[in-house]
């Protein structure tokens, strides 16, 4: 059950030490079809979604109609943007189910209260260990290099999401993707 998944998620960061947390009362579940957007670009964030099933992503749609892939979500991830949430700005993506998913709809209000501080600390040092990790990703790869971490660490993404969003992902066009394929199954 995904309430279950979000206690062993607060356990992890920390958040069983001392009182328990309030939560359950404040946090709604949702199944929501692939499509469905959570948080709409342009809107202000209240709430983050802890993932139960299926996958998320956030994406920023230009004026002109480009799409730009920020980041995806599994199942056990807590998705939610933390540049909008800490500033109290607008988001900048939007976030949208890439399948059918279930969600746990979670007050982002809760991170403020002082029972929650443990696990706001952990998710900001969960996050910038994660963006310090991915910067590297992205500067010191090869698009093939970065192909290929990805196999061998995230094979779920590969499972899961479209070639053309992978590849998109990764800063190259579907056609190289595709080239990149085909020269690491020739070897």
């Amino acid at each position: 059950m995904i309430t279950e998944q979000f206690d062993a998620f607060l356990s992890e960061l920390g958040g069983a030490q001392g009182a328990p947390l309030p939560r359950l009362a404040s946090c709604q579940i949702q199944a929501l079809a692939r499509g469905s957007v959570l948080l709409p670009q342009g809107t202000r964030q209240t709430h983050a979604f802890f993932l139960g099933s299926g996958v998320l992503r956030a994406c920023h749609y230009s004026d002109d109609g480009q799409e730009h892939c920020k980041e995806f979500y599994f199942p056990n991830e807590l998705c939610f943007l933390y540049a909008s949430w800490l500033d109290d700005r607008p988001a900048e993506y939007q976030l949208e189910a890439l399948s059918p998913v279930e969600v746990l709809k979670v007050p982002l209000s809760l991170l403020a209260l002082p029972q929650w501080q443990g696990v706001t600390l952990a998710l900001m040092k969960q996050q910038l260990l994660y963006k310090e990790e991915k910067e590297a990703f992205f500067l010191l790869n090869t698009p093939q290099e970065r192909y290929l971490a990805l196999l061998e660490r995230w094979p779920e993404w590969v499972d899961s999401i479209s070639q053309a969003q992978l590849a998109r992902y990764i800063g190259i066009s579907p056609i190289s993707l595709s080239r990149i394929r085909r020269r690491i199954n020739q070897s």
